[in-house]
């Protein structure tokens, strides 16, 4: 079976290639970004491609059976590039796998698209409600898949929480760095809300099984995040203890903190965007329920598990990761901006 990943130099496409590669598959990854080539299968076809190209993309799906659309500009970058990215990217992709008769799409979503709401566990067919660019963008790409559904297209929408692992950086570097100096760690709020996340490898297993998949009862949108979490500060807790480092959590007013990192935010010297701390301090929990009784499948890892995960193969590259610049993509390390200052005194 061939498949092609878009954002395949990304954290998720990196560990897709390398997972899928494994089972036997052909693997085609693109991606507007360069390849890290050492850390990929010499088996791995590796294309520099602009998903919103639909020429060039078009070149490289023709002859594919399954395509996982991983590719989005991410709450850092431009809304321009979020909106043409995430909306005709995702387009693009749909048109070329309708074209070729593709066997399923399966789409990289968000659980961004419920934006900050006060039902939990929240379920798929629960209002969503995009909170800036990112979110909203996502909500206008799952339009196309679910359109593209009823015009006969398998197409599967992975609605993911926050998902880390080995090799994650972006924000989590920021966390992971504190936890290194022994900082107190600031949480908005008291750390008792409840906060799900995702270790990548389910994330991924979750992905390849419905590569298996031709029924359509497979399509649609599946909520998919950690079966096991605690609150936030009881997960932290155990992450601290595993790194040792002294750090502990730091309660902070919620609506002060919130207020302030949304003036950070719109000045450009916050590494934190709208959708992240307006929810940092409430429940944040999806029901994967649906994904779990279609696919006869649970979720591996818990919340700390996951995390702890991520921080032991970020002191196993310390010095390497220190030595790079710091970005926009989940792969390297987001500016601190302005919580460089607070650090100093935490």
């Amino acid at each position: 079976m061939k498949i092609i990943i878009t954002g395949g130099a990304g954290f998720l496409g990196l560990h897709l290639a390398a997972f899928l590669t494994k089972k036997g598959y052909q693997i085609t990854l693109v991606d507007i970004a360069p390849f890290e080539k050492s850390e990929y299968s010499e088996s791995n076809k590796l294309e520099i491609c602009d998903v919103r190209d639909k020429n060039k993309l078009e070149s490289l799906t023709q002859g594919q059976d399954i395509i996982i659309h991983a590719a989005a500009a991410l709450p850092l970058w431009s809304n321009d590039d979020i909106y043409s990215t995430n909306i005709n990217g995702t387009k693009a992709v749909l048109s070329l796998a309708k074209k070729y008769k593709m066997k399923r799409v399966i789409f990289i979503s968000s659980t961004a698209v419920y934006g900050v709401p006060k039902k939990h566990p929240i379920e798929e067919g629960d209002p969503r409600v995009g909170v800036g660019a990112y979110g909203e963008s996502k909500i206008q790409a799952e339009d196309l898949c679910f359109k593209a559904i009823k015009e006969e297209l398998n197409v599967t929408i992975i609605r993911s929480k926050t998902f880390v692992g080995t090799g994650r950086l972006g924000v989590f570097e920021i966390l992971f760095d504190w936890i290194h100096d022994g900082k107190k760690i600031p949480v908005i709020g008291n750390g008792q809300n409840r906060y799900q996340l995702l270790d990548v490898d389910d994330l991924v297993a979750a992905v390849y099984l419905f590569c298996l998949k031709n029924e359509k009862k497979y399509n649609g949108a599946f909520n998919i995040g950690a079966k096991d979490f605690q609150s936030v500060g009881k997960d932290l807790q155990e992450l601290f203890d595993f790194a040792k480092s002294g750090s502990q959590i730091l309660p902070t007013p919620s609506f002060l903190v919130k207020k302030a990192l949304w003036l950070f935010d719109k000045i450009g010297i916050s590494p934190l965007y709208q959708w992240v701390y307006d929810t940092a301090d409430k429940d944040s929990y999806v029901s994967i329920d649906k994904l779990t009784k279609t696919l006869h499948w649970e979720p591996r890892y818990s919340n700390s598990e996951a995390l702890i995960k991520s921080y032991s193969w970020y002191m196993k590259n310390y010095d390497k990761i220190k030595s790079k610049k710091s970005g926009v993509t989940h792969t390297v390390g987001w500016k601190q901006g302005i919580l460089a200052m607070f650090k100093k005194f935490a």
